[in-house]
């Protein structure tokens, strides 16, 4: 699903559309509205979200995850690790937090999760939420799901310097506002997570490799 960008995506795109299932390039209103825009199209059972630049990390990733969704008895939503680059070019692994975290804010990267779409069937991304709506979407499908799977495997290899992270204040901002209307948390809680996350970002920004020692557990092999 392409925004009908000028940058040769659509010329890449008409060199390959035998490989491909389905394409569209053409306006949106932005980021999860073309997400929409997918899930109106989608047929799959299972729907998992790459954007631009993000691949997934091995030839065997979806193999993997349709012998987890056979020996689990197809789960209603399924999440795992995630590979980043590191300081000094290191691919490194970032663990998933535990869903029942949730409450923190997203626990891997929206990439590594996994959505069954039986149970997302009629639900669509916010966009209300310009940072947040993957949040409230995640949330929203974890409120309906009776089977949660977590893979101990990386899901997606993520690119770096999206809005996620570029806009992390209004990130946050969502997050804080999703947490009140999802979960009903009090205005405290929801102030004091933001302030956790703001120091977390501190770090990251100011020293990458004390970041990636705390949240990064070793690397990528």
């Amino acid at each position: 699903m392409d925004g009908g960008s000028r940058d040769g995506t659509l010329e890449y795109l008409l060199t390959r559309q035998r490989d491909l299932a389905w394409w569209r390039s053409a306006p949106d209103r932005g980021l999860y509205d073309a997400m929409n825009i997918g899930l109106s199209a989608a047929t799959g059972e299972y729907l998992i979200f790459l954007n631009a630049g993000d691949t997934l990390p091995e030839r065997g990733t979806l193999e993997r995850l349709a012998q987890r969704v056979r020996r689990d008895e197809r789960p209603d939503f399924i999440y795992g690790d995630a590979l980043e680059q590191g300081t000094g070019d290191r691919l490194l692994i970032k663990r998933a937090r535990s869903h029942h975290y949730k409450w923190y804010g997203m626990f891997t990267h929206h990439q590594a999760m996994v959505y069954r779409r039986a149970v997302v069937e009629g639900q669509w991304f916010d966009l209300t939420w310009k940072i947040g709506a993957d949040y409230a979407y995640t949330l929203d499908t974890l409120s309906k799901s009776v089977r949660v799977a977590r893979v101990d495997a990386p899901l997606v290899l993520f690119q770096s310097g999206g809005r996620s992270q570029t806009q992390a204040a209004l990130g946050r901002r969502d997050q804080a506002q999703i947490r009140r209307s999802r979960l009903n948390m009090s205005v405290v809680s929801c102030f004091l997570i933001m302030i956790a996350q703001y120091a977390a970002i501190s770090i990251r920004r100011l020293w990458p490799a004390v970041f990636e020692t705390w949240r990064c557990h070793r690397m990528y092999e």
